[in-house]
């Protein structure tokens, strides 16, 4: 039980995304590996790294009705008010705005965080500044999507890419019926997620905590619980 158990941790499936890039570093492996051994060594190294990067592992998603589950593996970096990008025509109002902080050691296949259907949306070429600043979420290239909830309610989730992120994939576009924890894009290489929570929701998680895509509850719709503060222990 436990060999099986170590083996699903290990050998996770790769996003299909992710085989160019590890034909590519493998390649390069070779090639140091001809030149001198050591250099081959490397190039392994990075091969197994970038291997480890795309991992696509499965989620065990909470499928009570209302959840808000984490789009993305992280750390909360921030937990504050900010009206949603304009482009999806959700007004100006601030929100309760949650971002997720992905680096490069994260899983980065991103999830949809809660059911609903897909109303709008828009990619935007922008920056690539360091996806912790405050102000990638304006400046940095993002795609943004606009989820209709069941009761008439919605929220955004934004993917920006970060300092070296150069591709966001989105999979899904307007109209399209979503369930929370689905798979829905990818961004490389370090990145971040931002979701825009719906009018008098509050968000559950604290700044600096971990969470896991699909996994970790970020917001209850159908509660008026206060926003949840915490500390290191």
């Amino acid at each position: 039980m436990e060999t099986t158990v170590l083996l699903k941790t290990v050998l996770v499936p790769i996003h299909r995304d992710g085989w160019p890039f590890i034909g590519v570093f493998a390649a390069i492996a070779l090639g140091l590996a001809y030149v001198a051994q050591p250099l081959g060594w490397l190039g392994l190294a990075l091969t197994a790294w970038c291997t480890y990067f795309f991992r696509n592992p499965d989620r065990v998603t909470p499928a009570r009705p209302g959840l808000v589950v984490s789009p993305a593996d992280g750390v909360v970096q921030l937990v504050d008010w900010a009206p949603p990008p304009a482009e999806l025509g959700m007004g100006d109002a601030p929100r309760n705005r949650v971002a997720v902080f992905m680096n490069v050691f994260n899983v980065h296949v991103n999830r949809i965080p809660c059911d609903g259907t897909v109303a709008a949306a828009s990619y935007r070429p922008g920056k690539f500044v360091n996806a912790s600043l405050d102000k990638a979420s304006e400046f940095n290239e993002r795609q943004s999507l606009r989820i209709g909830l069941a009761d008439g309610r919605d929220l955004a989730c934004v993917q920006i890419a970060g300092l070296i992120a150069r591709r966001i994939r989105c999979d899904v576009g307007n109209g399209t019926p979503v369930k929370a924890g689905q798979r829905f894009g990818l961004i490389r290489f370090g990145s971040r997620l931002d979701i825009y929570l719906p009018e008098g929701v509050a968000p559950l998680v604290a700044l600096g905590q971990r969470t896991i895509a699909g996994e970790t509850v970020i917001a209850d719709l159908n509660s008026d619980e206060p926003a949840r503060a915490g500390e290191v222990r």
